[in-house]
């Protein structure tokens, strides 16, 4: 079974959606939980930290999957890349038919 770019793509998007959810989600979970006990109080101080460093480690993750895509890309396209020792059609000026 062949699948399209378009497909690839979706499942791409489903993805990301899910992480970036589970990554805002359950943060949010874990503090509402955290305050429901009768007469225990949270230290919002400890609280704001643990979220602080969980969303900089999100973000040093997202940010090392887009910097690793992009290298990859521009690895992947470069001119020296066998795939594109050729010419395409609008480097040579042909009509498409």
């Amino acid at each position: 079974m062949k699948t399209t770019r378009k497909q690839s793509m979706k499942s791409v998007m489903v993805l990301t959606a899910v992480t970036l959810s589970a990554l805002l989600v359950i943060p949010l979970v874990n503090l509402a939980d955290a305050a429901t006990g009768e007469k225990e109080y949270i230290k919002v101080r400890n609280e704001v930290w643990n979220l602080f460093f969980r969303m900089t480690t999100a973000a040093f993750v997202v940010g090392a999957v887009v910097s690793g895509t992009i290298i990859w890309l521009v690895w992947r396209f470069r001119e020296s890349h066998p795939k594109n020792k050729n010419p395409t059609r609008w480097e040579t000026g042909e009509e498409v038919h």
